[in-house]
């Protein structure tokens, strides 16, 4: 087996939202890794999302341990925008007293 034989893609991908994705299907990245960090095996990871291959999660998990910093300035970054777009939505759609606006309109 010769050295480009044992190269191999890292199968994610990024979305037209910038989003990282696993392989060819939905499951984030950010997703793989919280549950990896989090203790879960690669076994369990793919238990907890069958639409990902165990060799896909194992070939993520070992980018993740050779790129740590990369990949904790991405999650970082994800975790920045989904603040962000938390507070605009709390701003455009005030969440106080829904509950009692939701039973309002039942009655």
């Amino acid at each position: 087996m010769s050295s480009t034989d044992a190269t191999e893609r890292v199968p994610i991908r990024t979305d037209a939202d910038g989003v990282i994705r696993v392989g060819d299907t939905r499951v984030t990245l950010d997703t793989v890794i919280a549950a990896f960090d989090a203790g879960a095996t690669a076994e369990e990871i793919v238990q907890q999302f069958p639409s990902v291959t165990l060799a896909d999660v194992y070939s993520v998990i070992a980018y993740y341990l050779r790129h740590q910093q990369d990949v904790r300035t991405y999650l970082a970054q994800r975790q920045q925008q989904a603040a962000q777009v938390r507070q605009e939505n709390e701003r455009r759609f005030n969440p106080t007293g829904v509950r009692e606006r939701l039973l309002a309109r039942r009655s």
